[in-house]
């Protein structure tokens, strides 16, 4: 409820209406915004102005101020991987601690959300992100928050058995890369894989162990994906030869070498045509020619769930039909 009350016994209390500050020619403005709580320092400030007495606003019992309640909020969803600002205006920020893929319980921030006063809006989960970006706000709507919103928020995710949030660290990884084509083994044409994936695989703490080129033939891809795998390299990439051309040997090549393939062909456009395999835990793909000509592609979207250590399945594939046109 609204009380109203001399400046100087307002300290302490929540002001419950936007103060103005007019200079003539110079200024007119907020000097304090509705939900500003009144501090020792306000009081000459608002005197100054000719604010001998404001309207205040008293909580009830289980009634808790907007700042107060994002701060609540804030206490909720803690991770090592996230760094948070302090309440403001009933708002806290979070953001990455260090780069990474954000994961966030989908089904738990939906439930959260169905909530009348509270808000928690996040990038969408498994997004590449770096250190100090932003990655989710948490928001009280109205200026007092009732205290069974902050407890249903606090019960749901006592539910999940996964934070809210966090960023899951890369993994410093080894890459080989195998180019098939004949054309480029023979120098009738420059290879345009390397360069273009060298630079995908930059923004990653990844190692190129060495780009090789080997002819169309079933026997020599064999070949140079096992010498990799000897070597212990952890992702291998094959470059061309994806296409559903009979001379196209890629896909039956890491056939032969996976002890796993999850899929040939994803529903993901561009890059359809993508192939995920692994020989244990080392990770294959098959990458299309693609690659080379979009921006991105089905590679540049699984590519940070596999340096983040993520080993991926078949329905994990399926799920990114939605959003799968690029």
């Amino acid at each position: 409820m609204k009380r109203e009350v001399r400046v100087e016994d307002a300290v302490g209390f929540v002001l419950a209406h936007d103060v103005t500050k007019i200079v003539p020619g110079e200024f007119k403005g907020p000097l304090f915004t509705k939900g500003h709580i009144i501090a020792k320092e306000d009081i000459q400030a608002l005197l100054s102005i000719g604010k001998e007495r404001i309207f205040v606003l008293e909580l009830d019992e289980g009634q808790i101020h907007e700042d107060d309640a994002a701060e609540t909020m804030a206490s909720f969803v803690t991770h090592h991987s996230l760094v948070k600002t302090v309440a403001h205006e009933g708002k806290v920020q979070v953001k990455a601690a260090f780069d990474g893929l954000l994961q966030v319980d989908v089904l738990t921030l939906a439930s959260i959300n169905t909530l009348r006063q509270l808000v928690v809006a996040t990038k969408r989960t498994y997004s590449p992100v770096r250190e100090g970006d932003l990655l989710a706000s948490l928001k009280a709507i109205p200026l007092v928050v009732d205290a069974d919103q902050l407890a249903f928020m606090k019960e749901e995710l006592a539910k999940s058995t996964q934070p809210l949030i966090q960023v899951v660290p890369y993994q410093p990884m080894t890459v080989g890369i195998v180019t098939t084509g004949s054309e480029v083994f023979k120098g009738r044409i420059k290879d345009r894989f390397g360069p273009v994936l060298q630079e995908r695989l930059s923004h990653f703490p990844v190692t190129l162990r060495e780009q090789v080129i080997v002819d169309d033939h079933l026997e020599d891809i064999v070949s140079a994906i096992l010498r990799f795998l000897a070597q212990g390299v952890q992702l291998v990439l094959v470059t061309g030869g994806m296409s559903v051309d009979p001379d196209d040997r890629s896909p039956a090549a890491i056939g032969k070498v996976a002890t796993e393939v999850v899929t040939y062909g994803m529903p993901i456009l561009p890059g359809a045509m993508t192939m995920l395999a692994y020989h244990n835990d080392a990770v294959i793909m098959g990458l299309p020619g693609g690659v080379i000509y979009d921006a991105y592609t089905a590679f540049d979207v699984l590519l940070p769930r596999i340096v983040a250590g993520t080993r991926l399945t078949r329905k994990d594939i399926a799920q990114l039909a939605h959003g799968g046109l690029l």
